[in-house]
């Protein structure tokens, strides 16, 4: 099964009843996803990818079998990691601007954010040579298909500053999905995600880029923003009602009073007294 262009495999829009997660991430994503290196690199073993990738996969959970695939690609793929995410970058199909639900299909993206994640920042896996500033660029390329929200947290975590100094950077970006990256990428307890202990203990360092997005033209944005300060409202709950009462004495419009209720409803259903003056307030 060779793809005149590369494609993924058909999937749900959401997660079906009876049907486990790590299912997106078989026997036929793997078929998939060496056909699609194979269009770009035509010498690529298939047979051993695949049998690197499918040994042993059976008990894993999705994330697990994301970490096991992107190891089996590891194993077989060319050269130092820059070399090999090149080929592993020229495989994705088209990205995308719209920010329609894009259901689970998206999943089988899942190995390419762990192979940047885990050979993307150690010059040992690229002959001496930082790898840094190439990961940055897979990592902005592939949210525009998935998400990187998942892989940026190890950069967050290990090399902080820069990270954040590009992040910044991509505060602008046209892509909403670039944009949503700031904030999802950053917040300190994503779900599935790796926490960012320093985010949890200070959250200071990511205001600025909330601040930046609070008034994003897209939902999809706005929302991640929202989440991120409930993130922060669990540690920090006197920081995002002290946030979120400034935003409301500037004149804040329809959309960020949205974003500002969904921001403080679980201390607010917790009963907290303040909370739920703001979310009254933001009305």
């Amino acid at each position: 099964m060779t793809p005149q262009v590369p494609t993924i495999p058909p999937a749900p829009r959401s997660i079906q009843k009876g049907t486990p997660l790590k299912h997106l991430l078989g026997q036929e994503a793997i078929a998939y996803l060496a056909s699609n290196i194979q269009y770009v690199q035509p010498d690529f073993p298939v047979n051993r990818f695949c049998d690197f990738a499918l040994t042993g996969i059976e008990p894993l959970s999705i994330m697990q079998r994301g970490l096991h695939i992107a190891k089996a690609l590891r194993e077989v793929l060319p050269g130092d990691y820059e070399e090999s995410l090149q080929v592993l970058m020229a495989s994705l199909t088209p990205e995308k601007s719209d920010t329609e639900d894009l259901g689970m299909a998206g999943f089988f993206y899942l190995p390419h954010s762990f192979y940047i994640s885990e050979y993307g920042q150690d010059d040992q896996h690229n002959g001496g040579i930082d790898p840094f500033e190439t990961s940055m660029l897979a990592l902005h390329a592939l949210t525009k298909r998935f998400t990187s929200e998942f892989a940026i947290r190890t950069f967050l975590i290990q090399q902080q500053e820069r990270t954040l100094k590009t992040v910044g950077q991509w505060i602008t970006d046209p892509n909403p999905h670039v944009r949503r990256l700031c904030s999802e990428g950053t917040r300190p307890r994503l779900p599935w995600g790796k926490r960012i202990p320093s985010f949890v203990a200070d959250p200071s360092p990511t205001l600025p880029i909330l601040e930046a997005l609070k008034n994003d033209a897209s939902l999809y944005v706005r929302r991640s923003v929202a989440n991120h300060l409930g993130d922060i409202a669990k540690d920090h709950p006197d920081l995002v009602f002290t946030t979120c009462e400034s935003w409301l004495q500037e004149g804040a419009s329809a959309d960020l009073q949205w974003l500002i209720r969904h921001a403080v409803r679980y201390p607010a259903k917790q009963g907290d007294a303040r909370a739920r003056k703001i979310r009254a307030t933001a009305c």
